[in-house]
């Protein structure tokens, strides 16, 4: 049996009708950049957030710089964030000109809350958490940290889309969420796309003029900008498919409890650990084992694909070798580096696919004590 990581085209056959005509009609009236479409899902995505504002831009990355840029976050600032996580948190901090201090990773594989005060001082400006894998972070503890030191918390959603903390939905806690919709994402388009959403109206016509060559008018240039845009196929894409990520994160939930079950008790395998009151998203389903590399052989040689995310610690990248960590400094982060392996993961992922993935993992720790 073939178990592919994630298969999109299912989706896309599921909603093919709905799809093909939002692309076509944005091909009709060739209203590319900018059109309907855009506002349209800048409004809707809002509305699911109950947020006043949402802006649309070309990728997660963007919308993370953007939204720091905006908050005048720059050079000699330091912005707190976590150890495990895709480089574009990090990178973006970079970008702004300001120094990413890392933190190590709790028992859910988020910032660990508890460790974020003594990283602290005078140049802190911001913290970010990661809701990685779909699991919210700590966000009462960050929320009151950042109120007592008067910082800007920015929410990474970009694995987070309608995950819930205690009833409330992340990116919705801080000044600022940023969310991807890169096309593995549980909310993806057909290419790159981002969003922010705030609450901050002034903040929001900053962004949105930022991003926008520095301009709300074509022409009417009030500062410097970039150019990162949603653009309209994309945001038609995102159209149809956002009524339906309710319903899909749903279908993650059932399977990754299904998981949950079946792999109970087989070798060495850890399955999440879940934070209590919170709704966890799924986006990726993540174990760990101390066998990690032959077992991910093992699957694949049986036509299971699977990932890790991430093999190697933004801390000890090469991209932030200046800043001199050390392991030591990490020791949640370490712990697990070596030992996280992401099975595969989506709401068309069929029971019988899954009884196969444990059934394999079941036969490779057999195999391991012959």
């Amino acid at each position: 049996m073939k178990v592919p990581f994630v298969d999109l085209k299912i989706q896309y056959n599921l909603l093919k009708k709905e799809i093909d005509g939002a692309i076509q009609s944005v091909i009709d009236r060739t209203a590319f950049i900018q059109g309907e479409e855009v506002k349209t899902f800048e409004q809707n995505f809002a509305k699911h957030y109950g947020v006043k504002n949402c802006i649309g831009v070309a990728n997660g990355t963007d919308a993370l710089y953007i939204s720091m840029k905006m908050l005048g976050i720059g050079p000699g600032d330091e912005v707190i964030t976590v150890a495990n996580s895709w480089i574009s948190t990090a990178e973006a901090i970079v970008q702004t000109g300001a120094k990413p201090v890392f933190v190590d990773i709790d028992e859910y594989a988020t910032i660990d809350a508890s460790k974020i005060e003594e990283y602290i001082n005078e140049k802190t400006i911001a913290i970010i958490p990661v809701h990685l894998y779909g699991q919210p972070a700590d966000m009462k503890v960050i929320k009151e940290l950042a109120e007592k030191h008067n910082l800007y918390l920015i929410e990474d959603c970009a694995q987070a889309h309608f995950a819930e903390f205690e009833g409330k939905k992340v990116g919705t806690f801080g000044d600022v969420a940023t969310f991807s919709f890169y096309p593995g994402k549980n909310l993806g388009a057909y290419g790159d796309a981002g969003a922010i959403i705030t609450n901050d109206d002034e903040l929001a016509i900053k962004m949105r003029m930022y991003a926008n060559h520095g301009a709300i008018k074509k022409h009417q240039h009030l500062m410097e900008g970039i150019n990162s845009r949603l653009d309209s196929i994309q945001a038609a894409i995102l159209n149809v498919k956002l009524p339906y990520l309710s319903q899909w994160n749903e279908m993650r939930l059932k399977n990754a409890s299904y998981y949950d079950d079946i792999l109970e008790g087989i070798g060495d395998i850890i399955t999440p650990i879940v934070r209590k009151n919170v709704t966890h998203i799924y986006h990726v389903y993540c174990i760990r084992t101390q066998h990690r590399d032959e077992l991910k052989t093992f699957l694949e040689t049986n036509g299971i694909e699977t990932a890790i995310h991430y093999p190697v610690a933004l801390p000890f990248m090469e991209a932030f070798s200046n800043l001199n960590y050390r392991p030591d400094e990490f020791p949640g982060t370490v712990s697990i580096q070596d030992q996280i392996l992401s099975l595969p993961m989506y709401p068309e992922l069929k029971v019988d696919m899954m009884n196969y993935v444990a059934d394999t993992i079941k036969l490779f720790f057999i195999q391991k004590k012959q």
